[in-house]
């Protein structure tokens, strides 16, 4: 899904945000913030550095609102929550917020009813009701007193005296054992959120996700105090919901055979009971989930499923043949029919689903269904005539209104991508815009509701950034800082109709998610920048001032588990003048930094990991200078001594330096669908991985210094071709062959230059990653050089995982 983006674009650097934030000092929010210095400057190049403030209020999403007061409140082990007697939504949030300062911060707080108690919640009917979730929040010297007209309400503010908890972080490395108890500054908060849809969307299909994930993912929704987990249930690939009327969905659908049979079979699916005790755990926690079945396309686990909801080929019993469910990811030609007993059998479908989601919303898919079946097929063109539709895109909108009709006559209403306004948006329809905002726009200016989730914004299996060791994914960049930066409410939208605008939802396809390390990996800390844009006022959102509170929301996910990236804190070795010149002189500066231009990085040069007490780097930016041969170990540490990021290893040698990783290869010009890809489709590995471009295997290796360079050797990969590229099929470009299973080809300069090696590749019996070596003609200088493989456009997939250059040995004495 979502293959028809360019994936290899590079994310603009930001330019630098404004010296100071507006309305800081009118909303008296005196958080630490604004003495946060310059902006990060891109993620390509380690950023300039942001000071670290001497006190940060761990505050994510940042409230509307906050006033500090003078001095702390001590919150004892045992002390009391008390809540009004009879109320249950109040007992639950006062519950929640017992279990997580207990998990959390081994504080034991009690939960009572009454009126007198350490913590006490409250109804307030004078707070705003809409959109839900506002509260106010007030901790004196004498106690707390958390104030909500509504259940989310009252959870939120827990959850934000939860943060609060964290206070005392920079000054105390061990906060999160509070068994002593815990200090909790004085201060004033009133909030609500800014958006009623705050979203987030999971693909189950491409790579399930055991229910106790799905647990700990909701869990950690509500302490972001988003609201919406939508759960995309079935695409081409698998079926994930059981359907008692028709078992077949989920015997047949639910499980596949990925490409070279490892496992056998992969798949899975929740019971109906599975999904309703998700539904009731997510609820306690304020959130709704949204269950999505895709239409009329993405309907081939479906179609193998009773192949009579397929569109026929002919005539006679053998028109409608049963296909395999889907191996390949992104866009397959399958499609749903328009007979009647295809949309009564939808029909009986949603029953089902709408028993088990109460979610007032149904989402219906409706993207990407390339019409090529439907326009060879004589019945559909038949039907198309018998209702009066001008083309198969007019079918469509008629399709997804039929549906939309039913779900309204059920109290339900109806949402899709934004690909349901071609042909005609139906009446009622809610959109949800990923192709960018312009859906979103569009629909709204004509009175629909819509959700914006624009893929270069918000979907999270874009990479982060250009490490070599992040894992797999879209190589479209999407660093934390985009998420950050992102507006919710569109330009070009009719003032009268910014009331349409739902929210926004962040999305994680799971193509390239094997595990569930993988995608907390995608999802965390990212999500905290979803949630700041879904909560926070516009006018307050404030990057510098965001950052420290991110690196103590990275302390958290930590403290709980959670696989959270630390890509943004990771520290980056760049040499001044590039490899080539460093092998030409020997030595080089060498500048460390990390994408977020924050934390004091240190380091060592003797192989041990660095400390706190580790040599530094100067606040004036100066480089490291490096002579070789070396070896560089260096990690961010905050303000109170803590690491910020794994430590990361740098060697510095004449080996090191000729090689250059799959990530450092440049995708030649023709190669515009940018994915990096493990080994094997369902391995769970975090390595090896390999950038892969699906229109043309070629790649540039930049700036070779080539003197003393006698050979080349490439480790490579042979994958599986499981792309559906639909129409961009006919883009892959094949280059000519001299043997049959096809070769790497060296040449020197852009792809047209003297070839200078032609490595067989291996028979496709032999292992998957293998090594080619070859020598090289004498050449001097620096130049490109182009690697481009030949093999037939219909077999494997190739991949270089590394091209090592081979310096001719120094001569014995």
């Amino acid at each position: 899904m979502r293959t028809r983006r360019p994936a290899n674009a590079t994310v603009p650097r930001t330019p630098p945000l404004s010296s100071a934030p507006r309305l800081l000092r009118a909303l008296r929010l005196v958080l630490a913030l604004a003495a946060v210095g310059a902006a990060h400057a891109g993620t390509e190049a380690p950023a300039a550095s942001l000071p670290m403030p001497a006190e940060v209020l761990p505050l994510v999403p940042l409230p509307a609102q906050l006033t500090r007061g003078e001095g702390v409140l001590r919150l004892a082990p045992g002390a009391v929550i008390a809540v009004p007697a009879g109320d249950r939504g109040a007992r639950r949030a006062a519950s929640f917020l017992a279990a997580m300062a207990w998990r959390d911060h081994h504080l034991r707080l009690q939960v009572r009813e009454g009126s007198s108690g350490a913590i006490v919640l409250r109804r307030d009917a004078r707070i705003d009701a809409d959109p839900k979730g506002a509260y106010e929040l007030a901790v004196t010297p004498a106690g707390v007193t958390l104030q909500a007209r509504d259940d989310a309400g009252l959870l939120y503010a827990g959850v934000s005296l939860w943060q609060l908890f964290d206070a005392n972080a920079n000054a105390n490395a061990n906060a999160d054992d509070a068994r002593a108890g815990v200090d909790v500054p004085v201060l004033r908060i009133v909030d609500q959120p800014r958006f009623g849809w705050r979203g987030l969307m999971l693909d189950v299909v491409r790579h399930f996700a055991p229910l106790d994930e799905l647990k700990a993912l909701v869990d950690q929704m509500a302490l972001h105090k988003l609201n919406v987990l939508h759960l995309h249930l079935s695409d081409d690939q698998g079926w994930r919901l059981e359907i008692k009327r028709y078992p077949d969905l989920t015997r047949i659908g639910g499980w596949r055979t990925p490409p070279g049979g490892e496992p056998a079979r992969y798949g899975g699916f929740y019971t109906q009971a599975q999904m309703r005790e998700l539904v009731a755990y997510a609820a306690e926690r304020q959130i709704t989930v949204v269950p999505e079945l895709d239409m009329p396309g993405h309907a081939q686990a479906a179609v193998a499923a009773y192949p009579r909801l397929g569109v026929d080929i002919g005539d006679g019993p053998g028109r409608h043949p049963r296909p395999a469910v889907a191996v390949d990811y992104g866009v397959n030609p399958y499609l749903y029919n328009a007979d009647e007993s295809t949309l009564r059998f939808i029909e009986q479908v949603m029953d089902e689903v709408m028993a088990v989601f109460p979610s007032p919303f149904i989402h219906v898919g409706g993207d990407e269904a390339i019409k090529d079946q439907w326009k060879a097929s004589p019945s559909v063109q038949a039907r198309i005539h018998a209702l009066g539709l001008a083309n198969e895109e007019a079918l469509q909108s008629w399709f997804i209104g039929r549906i939309g009709r039913y779900l309204d006559s059920r109290g339900r209403r109806l949402i899709g991508w934004d690909e349901i306004l071609e042909g005609g948006l139906p009446a009622g329809a809610s959109v949800m815009s990923w192709r960018g905002t312009e859906g979103a726009v569009a629909a709204a200016n004509l009175g629909h509701d819509v959700v914006l989730a624009p893929a270069g914004s918000l979907y999270l299996d874009n990479l982060q950034s250009a490490r070599d060791d992040e894992p797999e994914g879209r190589l479209a960049q999407l660093p934390i800082e985009k998420v950050h930066a992102f507006e919710a409410m569109p330009a070009g939208l009719d003032a009268d109709r910014a009331r349409h605008v739902l929210g926004l939802e962040a999305a994680l396809w799971t193509e390239y998610m094997p595990s569930r390390r993988h995608r907390e990996h995608a999802i965390f800390p990212r999500l905290a920048a979803v949630a700041e844009v879904a909560w926070s006022p516009a006018a307050l959102r404030d990057w510098r001032g965001f950052v420290p509170r991110l690196a103590l929301q990275r302390a958290r996910y930590l403290r709980q588990g959670v696989n959270a990236a630390d890509s943004a804190f990771a520290v980056q070795f760049d040499i001044d003048g590039g490899a080539a010149a460093m092998l030409a002189a020997g030595q080089a500066p060498v500048r460390l930094g990390n994408q977020l231009g924050y934390g004091q990085i240190r380091y060592t040069l003797d192989g041990s990991d660095p400390g706190p007490a580790s040599p530094g780097l100067g606040a004036d930016g100066q480089p490291l200078i490096v002579t070789l041969p070396a070896r560089v170990r260096a990690t961010a540490f905050d303000a109170a001594g803590r690491p910020l990021a794994a430590v990361r290893e740098q060697r510095f040698d004449t080996a090191t330096l000729l090689t250059r990783a799959s990530n450092q290869l440049q995708a030649c010009p023709s190669g515009e669908m940018g994915l990096r890809v493990p080994l094997r489709t369902e391995a769970t590995d975090w390595a090896p991985v390999f950038n892969v471009n699906l229109l043309d295997a070629c790649w540039i290796y930049p700036r070779a210094r080539l003197d003393g360079v006698q050979g080349i050797a490439v480790d490579a990969g042979r994958l599986a071709r499981n792309y559906g590229l639909a129409q961009d099929a006919v883009k892959v470009v094949q280059h000519p062959a001299r043997t049959p299973a096809g070769e790497l080809e060296v040449r020197q300069g852009d792809c047209t230059g003297p070839l200078l090696a032609s490595l067989p590749l291996p028979a496709g019996s032999a292992p998957q990653a293998f090594t080619l070596k070859a020598p090289l003609p004498p050449l001097t200088g620096v130049q490109d050089l182009c690697l481009r493989f030949t093999a037939p456009i219909h077999g494997p997939l190739y991949a270089i995982d590394a091209a090592r250059l081979l310096a001719a040995e120094p001569a014995r004495p």
